[in-house]
């Protein structure tokens, strides 16, 4: 019996002075980061805060996530890393921006990780969170060129906002709906016909 009851005690999982719940802990920073993200928004949600809502320290969620950016990557489960994609916009010229944003996200469609983005469309439209598809375009994916293109008398919120419309537009025709023949176009088809729009949105007249 005593062999027994060794046997259980070396089973058990020692104890770390760790909350409640640790095992659960990445779980309940997700769940906590989609609320606040929701609520709040990407530039109003602080890991701090994110941290408080799940009842881990803040060391923990950089430590399963890394920075705010990499968390709502996963909260909206995106197949890749969007700095990657805004790092080629963000070494674009200015006259040249339109193409580049363009050039950009339809080479992330058609790639591997193209299926995992219209997946996460489809669950957005599904789930309704319209909350999370706005912060990610509008506070992430747009607002390094908002403030490319922003002057005192122009913020550049509509511009950018413009340039969402189409590009979801685009997204929907292209690979959810597939509405022929934008989705049998080539890469190359598609920057020429829309490029030009979206320039004007960013820098011509509106």
């Amino acid at each position: 019996m005593t062999a027994g009851n060794g046997s259980q005690a070396e089973d058990r999982p020692a104890r770390t002075g760790r909350r409640p719940g640790r095992s659960g802990a990445r779980e309940a920073i997700l769940r906590a980061a989609r609320a606040r993200f929701s609520e709040a928004g990407f530039d109003k949600t602080s890991i701090r805060s994110v941290a408080g809502d799940a009842g881990v320290d803040p060391a923990l969620v950089h430590h399963y996530f890394g920075t705010k950016q990499e968390l709502f990557a996963a909260v909206v489960q995106l197949p890749m890393d969007p700095e990657i994609t805004l790092r080629a916009v963000d070494s674009a010229p200015l006259d040249r921006l339109g193409e580049a944003i363009l050039r950009a996200v339809l080479g992330v469609w058609d790639s591997p990780a193209g299926a995992g983005i219209v997946a996460m469309v489809r669950s957005i439209i599904a789930g309704g969170d319209t909350a999370l598809a706005r912060s990610f375009l509008l506070e992430i994916v747009l607002e390094r060129v908002r403030q490319r293109i922003a002057t005192p008398a122009d913020d550049g919120r509509l511009r950018v906002a413009l340039v969402a419309s189409q590009m979801v537009g685009l997204l929907m025709t292209r690979k959810i709906v597939e509405l022929e023949p934008i989705p049998s176009a080539t890469i190359e088809e598609v920057v020429t016909a829309v490029a030009p729009n979206l320039q004007r949105y960013l820098t011509g007249e509106l």
